[in-house]
């Protein structure tokens, strides 16, 4: 059984900081690329970041570009996003992503969806 849970969400005023993290099991975490999304209420869903199987190669979505970090430690099986300097409009549920095939920048702008998703983890930024 696949499961991706997410932790590390949070309240946090403009400008602060949180990492979150991912921890995924139940099937060969190195053969996937991990990815990291959002969706903000009446929004759809978007790419944030993304990551290969070997950590070689990172894609960020243009909105974080510079200020979120996306990290992969294979031996603990985990995906990280340290976020820095957040903005009020970061504001939204934060999810993992496990996939299989595509491009990092096909993941990150929707184009080809993660095979496993986690629930969610809450990031609210005030102003």
């Amino acid at each position: 059984q696949v499961q991706l849970v997410e932790s590390g969400g949070g309240s946090v005023q403009a400008g602060g900081s949180l990492r979150l993290s991912c921890a995924a099991s139940g099937y060969t975490y190195d053969n996937y690329y991990m990815g990291w999304f959002r969706q903000a209420p009446g929004k759809e869903r978007e790419g944030v970041a993304a990551i290969s199987r070997t950590s070689g190669s990172t894609y960020y979505a243009d909105s974080v570009k510079g200020r979120f970090t996306i990290s992969r430690d294979n031996a603990k099986k985990a995906v990280y996003l340290q976020m820095d300097s957040l903005k009020p409009e970061d504001t939204a549920m934060y999810y993992c992503a496990a996939g299989w095939t595509g491009s990092l920048s096909q993941v990150v702008a929707g184009l080809r969806p993660p095979d496993y998703w986690g629930q969610g983890t809450q990031v609210t930024v005030s102003s």
